[in-house]
């Protein structure tokens, strides 16, 4: 599944060009988005086929009662702009309009986590997931390279109901082998190992395999699960990992509040208790900066949780 090339791509470009290809195999596709098209990419889908793209300005909440019109009327109906806006400012709409009623609108959110960078702390959704996630009926994706974001977006067209998906601005370097790599739902062990798990996602995952190699460095073996697919959260495969190394590490660039940490220690409290460390923003805004500097910052680099899992293995 994994590949050892160097390529860096943009997951923004994939999302583009695969709603192009999914929009030439289905006509019931239609594209939305809140002003940002050249941001989000979705400008190749109005480029392609004009007469089903509308562009909605800004205007996030409009944009959501619209794709839950058109998906009422029977169009799956995809809707884009930044991550802070599809999640914030529209969530009463996302709620009683799209979650709710079961809706066949997928929103693809770019622009997440500290990674937006310069855009400073009004921009960097580090909430997102976790309002997303509380959501009934909403399933909630991040993707970690361009090959998986092919694969996330062709799978939600293909499967009714409501989506959540978020990407991240900076290109990223390819993890996946595009010939191997198949989107299911669930968890993949990355890496297999003994005295601790590391469960990720996004634009921490390649950090997560570095730290991996750090810590064989320094012989603890650290088993690395990818998790894309936050809500429904594939317990099983976490909790086979956990009860095998019987210590576990969740990384994301999010905050430590309602995310992939939080959904692993409510799972691991009702069925598995044992030391966990959760690695993310710590109930603070972001600020403005180069992404990599940011992510230096709220520990989100190798370098920086490797010395969280080594003090989590001292509590097993």
């Amino acid at each position: 599944m994994l590949t050892d090339n160097k390529i860096v791509s943009s997951l923004r470009q994939a999302y583009g060009e695969t709603l192009v290809q999914l929009g030439a195999e289905n006509k019931n596709i239609v594209v939305l988005d809140a002003d940002l098209a050249c941001s989000t990419q979705t400008i190749q889908f109005k480029k392609a086929f004009p007469e089903r793209f509308f562009n909605m300005g800004v205007a996030e909440q409009d944009a959501i009662g619209t794709a839950a019109g058109l998906a009422y009327s029977g169009k799956t109906a995809f809707f884009s702009t930044f991550a802070v806006f599809a999640s914030g400012r529209a969530w009463d709409q996302v709620r009683c309009s799209v979650a709710y009623p079961k809706f066949d609108v997928k929103i693809v959110a770019t622009h997440g986590g500290v990674t937006v960078g310069e855009d400073g702390a009004t921009h960097q959704a580090l909430e997102d997931i976790s309002l997303m996630r509380s959501l009934p009926n909403m399933k909630v994706i991040i993707p970690a390279d361009s090959v998986e974001t092919k694969a996330v977006i062709r799978y939600i067209a293909e499967n009714k109901g409501p989506y959540y998906v978020r990407l991240t601005r900076p290109a990223m370097p390819e993890i996946f082998d595009a010939k191997k790599y198949k989107f299911d739902m669930k968890a993949k062990v990355l890496v297999e190992g003994k005295d601790i798990t590391i469960a990720t996602y996004g634009e921490t995952v390649v950090e997560a395999l570095k730290c991996a190699e750090m810590l064989k460095e320094k012989g603890i073996s650290a088993e690395i699960i990818n998790v894309p697919v936050i809500k429904p959260l594939d317990e099983e495969t976490i909790l086979k990992s956990a009860r095998k190394t019987g210590a576990v590490l969740t990384v994301e660039n999010h905050s430590i509040i309602g995310g992939l940490g939080s959904a692993v220690c409510e799972l691991l409290a009702e069925n598995q208790p044992l030391p966990v460390k959760r690695v993310g923003v710590r109930d603070v805004f972001g600020q403005s900066g180069e992404y990599t500097e940011l992510m230096k910052k709220y520990g989100l680099v190798a370098e920086k949780f490797i010395e969280d899992a080594m003090q989590l293995i001292e509590k097993k």
